[in-house]
């Protein structure tokens, strides 16, 4: 078990849902810290922390991490705080503006201020590529000068970190903001791999693929984002820090396509183009992070990009098929 965790409590909002998930399994079988769960289950599931029910190092709230006075009672008590929830769909922003503010940004403020009014001592946050905008194809650092999102979902992760860095100097408060690439695996619930299982699941001789097919992204492993902050629980060093985490490899969509389409068993599937070189209007088509940072701390990524979505993809079926038998 690690050590760093000893005598800790911690407190995870959205510990139900992908990334959360995957951490709570992290906490629960690799250290010995008492550990809440608190999400709102819109789209995170009571299933997957079945396997711990009873024990008395989890508790597990029903809550909106929107509604404060709920959040800082239930964050009394605790050391460290895993900020996961968030609006997990970045393109329904087209549609609902105003989603990643009051299911992002809003969320961070309230976080934070719950841990100051309690007295908790450090925040680790999810942030993303979207805060570098649409960069030139060549490895953008952390300390990239022109931070330019194109997203509702980028801009609120880009403030989400502002108040991070604020909160942390002001108030005497540790923070870890990782900036990582699409993440992919278990309980994924949104993402071009679970969008493409589904609709093939619905017809498997068309698939319906948005853009040209080429945009090429790195692909990272929820089990690597897991290392990852395992890591910098005890690397880290400064009382606030970012990092890029991600692979150095990439995937293109249609090569996406392709490992679904192999991994289903499916043949003569006709893919349909919407054409464009972006997905969806404020779509990121080519990104690449650097990543030196993270490694010279001892991360290293297990899967390549490949190797992540292909694991992804199997996952993603296997929940699919549970669902159904439910």
């Amino acid at each position: 078990m690690s050590d760093s965790f000893k005598g800790l409590s911690i407190f995870v909002t959205g510990g139900a849902g992908f990334i959360g998930s995957n951490w709570i399994r992290y906490l629960m079988e690799e250290t010995s810290a008492r550990v809440t769960v608190y999400d709102n289950f819109s789209t995170g599931k009571a299933r997957y922390l079945e396997r711990w029910k009873g024990n008395r190092r989890l508790r597990v709230i029903t809550g909106d991490v929107r509604e404060f006075g709920s959040l800082r009672r239930a964050m009394e008590g605790h050391h460290w705080v895993f900020h996961f929830a968030a609006n997990s769909d970045i393109a329904r922003a087209a549609g609902e503006p105003a989603i990643d503010f009051w299911n992002g940004t809003y969320l961070t403020h309230n976080v934070l201020e719950a841990m100051r009014e309690v007295g908790a001592e450090r925040i680790f946050f999810t942030s993303g590529s979207g805060v570098y905008g649409d960069v030139e194809p060549e490895p953008v650092p952390e300390e990239f000068p022109r931070m330019i999102p194109i997203s509702t979902y980028g801009a609120s992760k880009l403030a989400s970190e502002a108040l991070i860095s604020a909160y942390c100097h002001l108030f005497d408060m540790r923070g870890t903001v990782c900036r990582f690439a699409n993440i992919v695996g278990p309980h994924q619930t949104h993402g071009v791999a679970y969008d493409f299982v589904h609709r093939l699941m619905k017809n498997p001789e068309r698939l319906l693929i948005f853009g040209d097919g080429r945009q090429s992204k790195p692909y990272l492993h929820v089990d690597d984002v897991v290392a990852a902050f395992a890591l910098l629980t005890m690397a880290q060093k400064k009382n606030y820090d970012v990092f890029n985490v991600g692979t150095d490899d990439y995937l293109t969509v249609r090569e996406i396509a392709d490992i679904v389409v192999s991994k289903m068993g499916l043949t003569g599937v006709k893919y349909e183009f919407t054409g464009g070189a972006r997905g969806w209007k404020a779509d990121v088509p080519v990104y690449r992070l650097d990543t030196t940072r993270i490694r010279a701390l001892g991360w290293q990524n297990r899967r390549s990009s490949h190797e992540a979505v292909e694991a992804a993809v199997e996952a993603i079926l296997a929940e699919a098929r549970e669902e159904v038998m439910e």
